[in-house]
Order: structure tokens, then C-alpha cells, then sequence
């Protein structure tokens, strides 16, 4: 008789096991990022790198022996106008085509958005228990769609970049609050200094040096006393600019005598890309410059609402919401922000959402959490809420919903109308509106972003300690 064969039970088990759970996040953020192409390819327009080509061309003429700031783009009335420590940044890109500098430029600055935005989540992420990968990588793709990311990409701008300069100036000073988290544990003292956060400031004097905007932030740090950062950040930006005059004399001269008052040379004030409050003015205005009394008394207005509370934020233990909001009131105030200068709606954004998880949060918890007790740490349980529990946080994550939204159609294009040739009120009232929608956004922004009380609990020790010392002297 044949022997039976019996099923074999001793098959060796596979090497690697895939886990399903990987694949369909993979394939999520595959999904994502292809929807976010589709999207740029529908809401945004073509670019072909216009503002590289000038950046390229200015620093191939300077590199020939010409005065940078003699150079003027071949059939527009363009030049260079940032500041000559710019002009030496960007002069290695001579070296490479015109498209091989804006794609290295685009690369560079989608890296360092997916960096910011991992240092951004993760707070966030652990608390929720999301992996940190999955979030950033569907995070990164979609905020590439919306007009300020995309617009600065296809353009070949460096908004990016400057905004990961100062973000990283944020994340030393939350290393520095910490005070020992990685410290103690590093094992050179590179790294050592590093996570000491004893560098914060260097970031925001550097993209002042190279773009003059940022230099507000300078001035919060100031008004929030915290007076090392401040003072390396002042330090960066003297250090560099004076280290260029060294260098480039003649450009550096021309530039503050010259150059830095040619409001000309960057566009008329009524451009509909020009998002800010004196693009606003113009345009209701409808008359190609800002009516200037108007926009100084609503600019003196809007700094001191923005600055005041960016510092009642911090004052709360969220320096991320602070920081966002001395970021939109440059862009408010700024003579000029175009549609690529916005990107500080991206944290905005953050901002809402993980408002409107911790409301929701608070709402399933209020009897164990209380009503403003301070947990074991020194910082304040979340607040209950004031709507009917089951709609809390519906008002932030609409808010957040919206705000992307506007800024992935971003509706002022089909609007666009430039004097003298057509009125900015062309299209009626609604035209108008949707002309100025960004601009409009930004300005409710500054006026109404909710900062989240302990959202940085290393920050919040700050206020405690002070308030401790305060009631100590009573």
C-alpha cells in the first residue's frame, strides 16, 4: 500500500512578514500626494520658474563683473532686489541651469517643509498615538497644494526655506525651555549645544538678513524678554550684513541707500497677488497705489492687536500659535506680500485642527478633568467647553477645513484685474471680495487665531514661575 503523505507541519515561517497596516498608509499617502498633484495641476497656474530666471540671471551678470543691482530680467522691467547677503547665498547657483536651480531649489524646500512639519506634529502625534511618518507624509503633500507652497515652487522662491529658519529657532527655544531633555544624554558636545537651544535666534537673524520682513520677529522676542535669542538673533543679522559690506561694499551701499526704498522695482501696490493691507487698500481704492494715512493708522492697529496677542499666547504656554501670529501680522503690514509670502497659514491651520481635537477631547472628559485645575505637572487641564458637547470643536475644525480650502482654490486668480486697463470692481461686488479673500483671511487670522492654553507645557513654567514670584512678593 502507498504511504500516506501527511500535510507538512514543519514549512519554515516566511523571513518578512509585510504588515498590512503599512501597506494601506503607504497607499494612503500615495493617494494623497496624487491628489495633490491633480489638485496644483487645477488651482494653480503655470510658473516655469519666473522669479528663478531672474535670481539666476542676476547672479551670472554679477558673477561676469556687473553691478547686481544694475541688472534688469530680459523683456520685463525686473531686477534683483533682495539684499546683497542674498545675492552671495543664491551666487552658487550659477554654477547649475536655470531648471537645474529651481529643481534643487524645490527639492531643498519641500525637505525642509516635511522637516518642519514632523517637528510641528509630533507634539501633536504623541499625544493622539499617530505614527509620526504617516502624518507628515500626508501632512507635507498637502500643504505643497495650497497657493503660498505651490506658488513659491513654481516660481522658485525661497519662502520655504526662510520659514524653516525661523521654525527653527522655535524648536531651540523649546529645547532650551526643556533644559536637559537631550542634554544630558548627548554624547558630544556638538550635540550637546545643539539640543541646549542656546543657538535660538540664529535662524530668524539669518532670513532677516536675507529678507527684511522677519525682523519682527526680533522685535517679539523682545517684547517677551527673552532676551539671549533676541540678542543672537540681532547679532546674526548685524554679523552677516556687516561681514557682506566687507565683502561686496559697493552692492551693500547701493542697496540701503538705493535699492531698499525703489518700492517700485518689486510692483504696483493694487497687484491682486499682492495679498497684504496696502494691496487691500489699493484695490478697494481701486487706484494703483495705497492711500498711506489710511494704511498707517490700520497698520499701527493691526501690529499692535497681532504682537499683543502673540504675547498673550506665549504668556498661555503656546509658542507655536504665537510665533504663527507675528508671521501673518508681517504679512498683514508688509507694503507687499505676495500670494508666496503666506505660508505662515500652514501652522494657522495646525493651529485649528489640534484646537478642535483638544475641545473634542475635553468635552468626553469634563467631570474627570474639571474646570481649570492645574494637573501635576503646573499646567492647566483643558478647558471645558461653552457649546453643546456634542458640536465642541466644531467651529475650529471648520475653521481649519475652510482655511485650507480658500488657499487650495485660492479664488483671487479668476478675479485678477490690473489698472489702468480694468477696474478692480469689474466683476461687482463679489469680484472684489473674492479678489481680496486672501487678504481679507489673513487679517481675521491675526484678529481671532485661538492660542491653546499648555500646549507647550515647557513654556507655561515660565508664566508659573513668574506668577509664583509675583504672589511671593505680595
Amino acid at each position: 500500500m502507498p504511504t500516506p503523505v501527511g500535510r507538512r507541519t514543519d514549512r519554515p515561517a516566511p523571513a518578512y512578514r509585510v504588515d498590512r497596516r503599512i501597506v494601506v498608509r503607504l497607499s494612503i499617502v500615495a493617494a494623497v500626494s496624487y491628489v495633490a498633484w491633480r489638485a496644483i495641476g487645477a488651482f494653480g497656474r503655470p510658473y516655469n520658474f519666473f522669479d528663478m530666471k531672474i535670481y539666476h540671471g542676476a547672479v551670472l551678470w554679477w558673477a561676469e563683473g556687473n553691478e547686481l543691482y544694475d541688472f534688469v530680467a530680459p523683456s520685463t522691467t525686473l531686477g534683483f532686489t533682495y539684499p546683497p547677503f542674498a545675492g552671495l547665498v543664491m551666487l552658487p547657483m550659477s554654477l547649475l541651469p536655470i531648471d537645474g536651480a529651481g529643481f534643487v531649489n524645490a527639492l531643498a524646500s519641500i525637505a525642509a517643509l516635511a522637516v518642519v512639519l514632523a517637528a510641528l506634529l509630533r507634539p501633536i502625534v504623541d499625544r493622539l498615538g499617530w505614527p509620526l511618518w504617516f502624518t507628515v507624509g500626508i501632512a507635507t503633500p498637502m500643504a505643497v497644494a495650497i497657493e503660498p507652497s505651490r506658488e513659491t515652487l513654481g516660481y522658485g522662491q525661497v519662502n520655504l526655506l526662510l520659514f524653516a529658519l525661523i521654525m527653527a529657532d522655535l524648536i531651540g527655544l523649546r529645547w532650551r525651555a526643556k533644559r536637559g531633555t537631550h542634554h544630558e544624554t548627548a554624547d558630544s558636545p556638538l550635540a550637546r549645544f545643539v539640543y541646549s537651544g542656546a543657538w535660538a535666534g540664529v535662524g530668524i537673524g539669518l532670513a532677516t538678513a536675507v529678507k527684511l520682513t522677519p525682523a519682527l520677529f526680533v522685535a517679539y522676542l523682545m517684547l517677551t524678554r527673552q532676551w539671549r535669542a533676541a540678542l543672537v538673533a540681532v547679532g546674526t543679522a548685524m554679523g552677516v550684513t556687516l561681514a557682506t559690506f566687507g565683502v561686496v561694499g559697493g552692492e551693500s551701499r547701493a542697496y540701503f541707500t538705493t535699492v531698499l526704498w525703489q518700492t517700485e522695482r518689486v510692483g504696483a501696490a493694487d497687484m491682486t497677488a499682492n495679498q497684504s493691507l496696502a494691496g487691500l487698500l489699493a484695490r478697494l481704492y481701486d487706484s494703483i497705489e495705497t492711500p498711506g494715512l489710511l494704511w498707517l493708522a490700520f497698520s499701527v492697529l493691526l501690529l499692535t492687536l497681532g504682537l499683543s496677542r502673540a504675547i498673550s499666547a506665549r504668556a498661555d504656554g503656546d509658542e507655536l500659535t504665537a510665533f504663527t501670529l507675528v508671521g501673518l501680522t508681517a504679512n498683514v503690514i508688509s507694503p507687499i506680500s505676495w500670494s508666496h509670502h503666506l505660508i505662515w497659514v500652514i501652522p494657522a491651520i495646525i493651529v485649528l485642527a489640534d484646537a478642535a481635537v483638544r475641545r473634542r477631547d475635553a468635552s468626553r472628559a469634563v467631570p474627570l478633568r474639571g474646570n481649570g485645575v492645574l494637573s501635576a505637572n503646573g499646567v492647566p487641564t483643558l478647558r471645558p467647553p461653552i457649546w453643546y458637547p456634542t458640536l465642541t470643536g466644531l467651529r475650529h475644525g471648520a475653521g481649519a477645513l475652510g482655511l485650507y480650502l480658500l488657499f487650495l482654490i485660492s479664488p483671487i486668480w479668476p478675479y485678477e484685474h490690473q489698472l489702468p486697463e480694468v477696474s478692480h470692481y469689474q466683476d461687482g461686488l463679489f469680484g472684489a471680495l473674492m479678489e481680496n479673500s486672501l487678504a481679507i483671511a489673513l487679517i481675521v487670522l491675526a484678529a481671532t487665531l485661538p492660542w491653546r492654553p499648555g500646549a507647550e507645557p515647557a513654556f507655561y513654567h515660565d508664566r508659573l514661575n513668574r506668577a509664583a514670584a509675583l504672589t511671593a512678593r505680595r
